[in-house]
């Protein structure tokens, strides 16, 4: 009786098969992801507003003015870890008919949050008023604030 030999590899159907599987379980986890990683880099805006906030605070603290703080920049910079492009205007105090105020604004630069539809601006402004909208101008403060 002669034996065969015993095959120790793997066949074609088999391989195939396995990469079918994987082929599905990346194209259910790959949108997953993305839009994880666009929540989590959400806080690079929030957390650079509140931080610019909390310094313009400091400074009305001290001076009872906006204008002139040197711990913020005035204008438009770069969020902390580069994903937004930060504004921060202030407006000085005019007598009897204005106080002095600030608005400050975040807006993404690069992706991946370029993408994320949901929260395309942040804002906070002296009232303590945050707000958010998405790219049609609707407002999502409450998902782009963490707030849901």
């Amino acid at each position: 009786m002669r034996s065969w030999p015993k095959h120790t590899g793997f066949s074609l159907i088999e391989l195939m098969i396995v990469v079918a599987i994987v082929g599905i379980l990346a194209a259910i986890v790959t949108p997953s992801y993305s839009a994880y990683v666009k929540r989590a880099n959400r806080t690079d805006a929030t957390r650079t507003v509140t931080n610019d906030a909390h310094a313009l605070e400091r400074c009305y603290s001290q001076a009872f003015t906006y204008v002139g703080c040197t711990s913020v920049t005035i204008g438009t910079a770069q969020s902390a870890q580069g994903y937004y492009t930060v504004t921060v205007a202030v407006t000085a105090a005019v007598a009897g008919v204005s106080a002095a105020a600030y608005s400050i604004t975040a807006a993404p630069r690069i992706e991946p949050q370029l993408s994320d539809a949901s929260c395309q601006t942040f804002s906070l402004d002296n009232t303590g008023k945050q707000a958010a909208a998405d790219g049609s101008s609707a407002d999502t403060t409450k998902t782009c604030w963490g707030s849901t």
